[in-house]
């Protein structure tokens, strides 16, 4: 390995991987102080406070426009794509979890108004999938501080 590199042997998705890995720590965090318990399985979920897809991508954005500036097909492509990502997180995904909240409901409640006396599914729908604007702006603001406080390894 030289020295351009301490993951991927590239210093943008190096700082890329890292605002990706402080969003999705977080969330372990958040779980051990709000929920009193250590569940390591949402280091590897969506949803949730910060949106990493948002900090990924923003990071991502940053680290172009740091490097090669904003004036260039490359950060083009990565803020349009960026955009496109932090719309779905919000939006599509979101919409989604709302339904499988619903589903898992009718599922829960359908057996026993049908007098069957069963559950239908012991399966429930994720429900976390999505993200609220406002996790997706938290995650966007973080991707963006990661990539300038890594400025000086990026140029």
């Amino acid at each position: 390995m030289n020295e351009a590199g301490i993951i991927f042997d590239n210093k943008i998705l190096d700082v890329t991987f890292i605002a990706w890995f402080i969003a999705q720590f977080y969330k372990v965090l958040e779980t051990i102080f709000i929920d009193k318990e250590f569940n390591i399985k949402r280091f590897f979920e969506t949803g949730g406070m910060p949106s990493s897809h948002s900090s990924t991508v923003s990071c991502l954005t940053t680290c172009i426009g740091i490097v090669y500036g904003t004036n260039t097909p490359y950060f083009a492509i990565s803020i349009v794509f960026s955009g496109i990502i932090m719309y779905d997180a919000a939006g599509i995904r979101r919409a989604a979890g709302k339904q499988a909240r619903i589903v898992n409901k009718i599922l829960e409640e359908l057996p026993f108004k049908l007098g069957i006396g069963q559950k239908f599914s012991d399966e429930k729908l994720k429900e976390l999938l999505g993200h609220t604007p406002f996790e997706v702006l938290i995650g966007t603001i973080l991707g963006m501080v990661i990539a300038f406080l890594f400025k000086d390894y990026l140029i």
